[in-house]
């Protein structure tokens, strides 16, 4: 099959679901419209966000449009819940639903099945298998198959994975023939771990969504501050970012900018994901896309030690 082709730049839906905070419905598709104005054609989702409710707002945002690319996930089942309150999960969102980890034949396919319901669309272009961190055994035997067939009979164009840690997505690179992984959190300014994955996705003609390049805050800004992979900063951490800020900032660029460029310039990177929960974030990472960053940044921050020199990582 031919590779897909990828947009660079993609909107994560999971903040339009109530990731962390609640989003009503207006604010929700101004987001996803601000995304389309923007000239964002990617678009990620997954049942886990929001228990449903950003497949179902994706869905309704892109209705009637067309000439974009849509991934989902499978993995976790969405069924009734006894329980009363909000979502356990980061999402603020009624808790009417919880969520079942089944990386079955049966379970992929049912996944599937009730995404294309929530969005109300009659296709997706990729699947991906979500977070299968302890369940890896099925997700290979089982999952993965599921997904490739339905890719041999053209119901969907690309599989992939979709996981904030690089060693398991490194064996379904050697193991199976991916088209697609999605990387959170392991390539970035800040954390490179993910290298040996890359690397090997480059060797295999397995194109990489990047996401999690902010490392959930500290790179969002021009002066950093917030998390880093959703705990406090250490200070160690945080001092690298305002070094590397300090930086930029004498080359004309601010560092989400720099974070935003920085994945891309593996040659397995296809595209950036950014999460966004407002029209005002879109745009400004939308404007800040649009901005070219000079060579010398990168030079200079590979010559203070703050990103590895090409061949030394």
């Amino acid at each position: 099959m031919a590779r897909l082709a990828l947009p660079q730049h993609g909107f994560g839906a999971a903040p339009i679901a109530g990731l962390y905070q609640e989003v009503s419905d207006e604010q929700a598709r101004a987001t996803v419209d601000a995304a389309w104005s923007s000239g964002i054609r990617l678009f990620d989702t997954a049942p886990h966000y929001g228990v449903g409710l950003s497949e179902r707002r994706l869905g309704a945002a892109l209705a009637g449009r067309s000439g974009y690319v849509l991934s989902t996930k499978v993995g976790r089942l969405l069924v009734p819940s006894a329980r009363s309150g909000r979502d356990d999960q980061g999402f603020d969102v009624p808790a009417s639903l919880e969520r079942v980890w089944d990386f079955s034949r049966d379970g992929v396919l049912r996944s599937l099945e009730e995404s294309l319901t929530r969005l109300g669309l009659p296709h997706v272009d990729i699947v991906l298998i979500h977070d299968p961190d302890d369940h890896l055994d099925q997700a290979l035997t089982e999952a993965y198959p599921a997904l490739a067939e339905l890719r041999s009979q053209g119901v969907v164009k690309a599989v992939g994975v979709g996981m904030n840690q690089w060693q398991a997505p490194l064996r379904f690179v050697q193991e199976t023939d991916l088209d697609v992984v999605m990387l959170a959190g392991r390539y970035t300014l800040l954390d490179q771990s993910g290298l040996p994955l890359l690397d090997a996705c480059e060797a295999r003609g397995v194109q990489v969504l990047a996401a999690g390049v902010f490392n959930s805050g500290l790179l969002a800004t021009p002066q950093p501050s917030g998390t880093y992979d959703y705990l406090p900063a250490p200070e160690a951490v945080l001092d690298r970012a305002r070094r590397m800020a300090k930086i930029c900032e004498a080359h004309g660029v601010v560092l989400p900018q720099a974070a935003m460029a920085f994945p891309l310039r593996h040659p397995a990177v296809a595209s950036i994901v950014l999460g966004a929960r407002s029209p005002e974030e879109v745009r400004a990472n939308a404007e800040l896309w649009g901005r070219p960053v000079p060579d010398a940044l990168w030079a200079e921050l590979e010559s203070e030690g703050l990103l590895p020199q090409p061949g030394n990582a």
